[in-house]
């Protein structure tokens, strides 16, 4: 079996409100191998995007530990982490977060051009993981040019720039109808099948998530099971299991 490429123990994150403690993670555990798409699901505040920004070195945890290809992200420094952050996580986020003054070409390179990156060697890798997302045709075009999904696309393209050991999505279809969703959950599909790529995925939508090889469930900030089938997911199953998980 393919060594865990993320780990995380115990992990836990309180937020101080007013005159109390709200703990958003208690005490989570979860591993995920090298080339497997999985989903983290939940309701609204289960947790679930903490537990993501906490992976991708975005915030600090309570107490716990996160390691990354064997790297505990828990006793790096601030800038080391974000160094760590820029060159071997990927980050896809609900808000495209796309500058609308750039090329498609232009954003996908951001990255390149903060590590001070050439020219000429940001445009081939940028145009390069513009196409690995279908977007070869659209690489000078801006925003305002691109529909939702394209855009996405671009998102994507981007957090694949610098061959990231994980990929973080954060409700990656949020922002989208059905069909620019369904494509983009495809995408992420292929990058796994295909590009041997590890993706872990936020989302609320049992159509996407059945696009996974397993499903992690939260409430309240705990694990409370996972949905796996050997023979695939679907979405009826996915809505089915998860009521009886959360309640």
């Amino acid at each position: 079996m393919t060594a865990p490429i993320v780990v995380t123990t115990d992990l836990c994150k309180e937020y101080r409100m007013g005159g109390g403690v709200v703990r958003a993670l208690d005490r989570v555990s979860l591993s995920v191998r090298r080339g497997e798409l999985v989903a983290i699901m939940g309701a609204s505040g289960s947790g679930k995007s903490t537990l993501l920004h906490l992976i991708g070195g975005l915030d600090f945890p309570t107490s716990g530990t996160v390691a990354v290809e064997g790297e505990e992200l828990t006793g790096l420094s601030d800038r080391a982490r974000t160094i760590f952050r820029r060159r071997r996580l990927g980050v896809v986020f609900q808000s495209f977060n796309l500058l609308p003054t750039l090329s498609a070409v232009e954003n996908v390179a951001l990255p390149m051009l903060v590590d001070g990156a050439g020219r000429d060697d940001f445009v081939a890798r940028a145009e390069a993981a513009l196409r690995l997302v279908d977007m070869g045709h659209r690489l000078r075009h801006r925003p305002e040019a691109l529909s939702g999904g394209e855009q996405q696309r671009v998102a994507i393209a981007r957090a694949l720039l610098n061959d990231p050991a994980v990929v973080l999505a954060d409700e990656p279809t949020g922002n989208l109808d059905s069909d620019h969703a369904e494509s983009i959950w495809g995408l992420l599909r292929r990058l796994v099948d295909d590009e041997q790529r590890t993706v872990v995925a936020v989302t609320h939508e049992p159509s996407g998530a059945r696009h996974a090889d397993r499903i992690v469930v939260l409430r309240d900030g705990r694990i409370v099971g996972t949905i796996a089938e050997p023979g695939g997911l679907d979405a009826s199953l996915v809505s089915t299991r998860y009521a009886e998980l959360v309640g």
